[in-house]
């Protein structure tokens, strides 16, 4: 029997209120798209779709993966953006999808990947916990700090590096142009993972020396990156631990190091900074700042939940930074916006 009689139009109240329920259920499933989008680029399906549109039967001989779920989540994929849906089952990428290819510029790949590991993934699975408690997530998850699970777990830190280094693609051209490095001789990209940062800064600066002090297990892939990038000859990897102390330098580099740790370790990484600074030394810290968004939804809140979930640390605005800056002998000189969500923050030593 055919349906009989129509749907009510809905009064504005309730056509608001079925908003109001569609906006907060597409933030509740988050994590459905965060792993789709991992999915995604642990198959691959960005590069095997670099040079042309293929089947998901194509991607599932490649991956040796199931041709039916492999055209589910290719499916769910171009409902997102990422791909184009053809005719005869065949898909394209867009450039939505571009940025989840290994290699290109800025890559989004390694990020998916090690947003969704274990060591982030559990650790937002207690998240209720962590804000109740008081913060760290991984260590109510991990049974300890998310630096010293990633130094007992090589593969996961590896990509999270990686992730790291091409995010790092987001500010480096506007820090490169914006930066005067003076006379600084010797810079040191404290926590610099791959050292993207402090090989872009060498490479347009040739009279510049350079190092990354980093963990012993990432500093590795910092000495083979610069090795590649032709700067090899003015770089060094440097092992340490910047809360006992850190190399002498005219320039520190500070890439999203303070928002990892809590006001007393980052008070301890500035006054080592500051011991270690020659005469005259300056420092770059690159940060989000909490309250800087004037329209929509702060990005930088957002991300603090971020810090919440997965370290001791947190995002602060301007104020909360020069605070820390004044109690650890530094004093903030400028400030510019990137065009990025990040700012670039110049100090002195005093």
């Amino acid at each position: 029997m055919p349906f009989s009689g129509a749907l009510a139009q809905p009064s504005p109240a309730e056509a608001e209120a079925g908003r109001h329920i569609d906006t907060v259920f597409q933030m509740l499933t988050g994590h459905w798209v965060a792993q789709t989008v991992r999915a995604a680029a642990h198959l691959r399906i960005a590069d095997h779709l670099a040079a042309g549109d293929r089947t998901a039967d194509d991607v599932a001989r490649r991956e040796t993966s199931d041709p039916a779920t492999t055209y589910r989540l290719m499916r769910a994929c171009a409902s997102l953006g990422l791909l184009a849906q053809e005719g005869e089952g065949r898909f394209t990428l867009t450039p939505l999808g571009q940025v989840l290819r290994e290699g290109v510029p800025s890559s989004l790949r390694e990020a998916a990947l090690a947003q969704g590991a274990p060591g982030h993934w559990r650790s937002w699975g207690v998240f209720p916990e962590a804000v109740r408690v008081g913060g760290n997530g991984s260590e109510l998850a991990l049974g300890e700090n998310l630096f010293d699970y990633f130094g007992k777990n090589p593969a996961e830190a590896a990509l999270f590096s990686k992730a790291m280094s091409n995010m790092t693609g987001l500010v480096v051209e506007d820090t490169v142009a914006l930066l005067d490095l003076g006379e600084a001789k010797r810079v040191v990209d404290l926590g610099g993972a791959d050292g993207a940062l402090v090989i872009a800064l060498l490479r347009a600066h040739p009279h510049l020396q350079g190092q990354v002090f980093d963990l012993p297990h990432v500093v590795a892939g910092a000495e083979r990156a610069a090795a590649q990038a032709g700067v090899g000859d003015r770089f060094t990897p440097v092992p340490g631990d910047f809360f006992a102390e850190v190399p002498e330098a005219d320039y520190y580099l500070l890439k999203w190091v303070l928002h990892d740790w809590s006001d007393d370790e980052c008070r301890a990484i500035l006054a080592n900074c500051r011991k270690a600074a020659r005469p005259g030394a300056r420092m770059l810290v690159i940060e989000a700042l909490v309250g800087e968004t004037t329209d929509g939804p702060d990005p930088a809140a957002v991300l603090d939940m971020n810090m919440l979930a997965v370290s001791s640390g947190q995002e602060r605005d301007l104020s909360e930074f020069d605070a820390l800056f004044t109690a650890t002998g530094w004093k903030r000189t400028d400030i510019r916006p990137t065009r990025s969500l990040y700012s670039l923050i110049e100090l002195e030593a005093v």
